[in-house]
């Protein structure tokens, strides 16, 4: 199977498709999650993995596994996968690409009529995105147990409609247990939604080492009152309370390597041009991947939050609702090993964003490949990655899941 590539064209072609679900006049993509656009895709994706032999299951936080038999169906599958959902106003590749390259690596499997010692099972993870529902890789977070299954369905978006009610609405709130997959390894294709691999002109990222996240809800409660006749000393202005941390967010990052900060939600109360403001509520992103260097970037922002609240003598709340811990991907040498095998220039990195496959590092030997995107753009419409570059992702892909499979195999006949 040295020479066995997938179709190129085949899943460009199925890339473009899966756009038109959700496709915007910019070229990119809105599909939130639990929408019907959301069931549009999911639908497509089942569609053509039954096509291909699969038998397909979802579980109870909505996650799909469509499941290819191997020889020795008692074996841990290996597993790939990533979303299907978008940023509302995301791109055709963040996430989809991850789960399109791995319906290609099921058709060449299918189509060639090649028998892997272990199953394999292909996967869409419920709103990884966290831009309907909050937080992101809530499907994979949920699987792994890092996340209470109740606590999750009962998330609800700005409109107060509940994630479990629009699950069970699309069809896609399932009866298969958490964390019940028998996996022996998960690998996942993404872009690299950063500058990186396109500066060095290298084919292939070998991931092997996740950013460590840290979101907050911060809400500002000041007094609304007439911008024309309170006078400045008098006011408790929100605003300017909130466009302190903002500002402060960026010097935070600046102060420490690799750091990131961003705010990128707000909503504005009563968001009238001639009253002044009274509540601002805002989200607050700090990201870097020493776990210690993120602890002392969380203190910061919460003492400066407590210091504005003292000086202007309003309430800051600060709810930091979810951390995600640095990971290593301990499978990282099998991805580098078929990029090698195939030629294809490569070099080691770290993800700047979260993905499923951090989470499902802690379950499983995990990897991630990463592919080159144009000028580093994602999260945005404008997204775009060739296809010479999906191919190689996807070529990486298969590769690497036929050895893991074989690899599975040989140490349990060793056993």
């Amino acid at each position: 199977m040295q020479d066995l590539r997938i179709n190129e064209k085949r899943l460009w072609d199925t890339l473009m498709e899966m756009g038109e679900i959700g496709g915007t006049e910019k070229g990119g993509c809105n599909r939130l999650a639990g929408t019907d656009l959301d069931k549009q895709s999911r639908d497509l994706f089942v569609e053509w993995c039954k096509t291909a032999g699969c038998e397909i299951s979802v579980d109870k936080i909505g996650n799909i596994f469509a499941r290819r038999p191997g020889k020795y169906n008692d074996l841990p599958a290996v597993g790939t996968g990533s979303h299907l959902d978008t940023q509302p106003t995301g791109g055709k590749f963040d996430g989809v690409f991850g789960v399109l390259s791995g319906v290609e690596v099921l058709r060449t499997l299918h189509e060639n009529q090649i028998e892997t010692p272990t199953p394999m099972e292909f996967s869409v993870w419920t709103n990884e995105e966290g831009s309907r529902f909050q937080p992101a890789m809530q499907g994979s977070g949920t699987y792994v147990g890092r996340f209470d299954l109740e606590t999750e369905l009962n998330k609800t978006d700005v409109n107060g409609i509940r994630l479990g009610d629009e699950l069970e609405r699309i069809g896609y709130l399932g009866d298969a247990e958490l964390g019940s997959r028998h996996i022996g390894a998960f690998f996942e294709t993404h872009i690299e939604q950063g500058p990186i691999l396109e500066d060095e002109k290298k084919m292939i990222g070998v991931v092997r080492l996740g950013q460590g996240i840290r979101w907050y809800n911060i809400e500002v409660e000041g007094r609304p009152s007439h911008s024309g006749t309170t006078p400045m000393h008098l006011r408790k202005d929100a605003m300017l309370a909130a466009s302190l941390i903002v500002a402060e967010m960026e010097n935070i990052a600046n102060r420490h390597e690799n750091g990131l900060g961003t705010v990128g939600f707000m909503q504005v109360y009563p968001n009238s041009r001639n009253t002044i403001p009274g509540n601002i509520k805002f989200s607050a992103d700090l990201r870097n991947p020493v776990p210690e260097v993120l602890l002392e970037m969380h203190n910061e922002l919460l003492a400066f939050c407590e210091k504005v609240a003292s000086e202007r003598n309003l309430q800051i709340s600060v709810d930091p609702f979810w951390y995600f811990a640095p990971v290593e991907f301990n499978a990282s040498d099998d991805v580098k090993a078929a990029s090698e095998k195939l030629g294809y220039s490569h070099m080691d990195i770290y993800a700047g964003a979260g993905h499923d496959a951090c989470y499902m590092a802690d379950l499983v030997p995990t990897g991630m490949i990463f592919t080159p995107c144009l000028n580093g753009i994602s999260h945005n419409e404008a997204e775009y990655s060739s296809p010479e570059e999906c191919a190689a992702g996807a070529n990486v892909l298969l590769h690497t899941m036929l050895e893991a499979s074989e690899r599975i195999y040989k140490e349990h006949q060793s056993k």
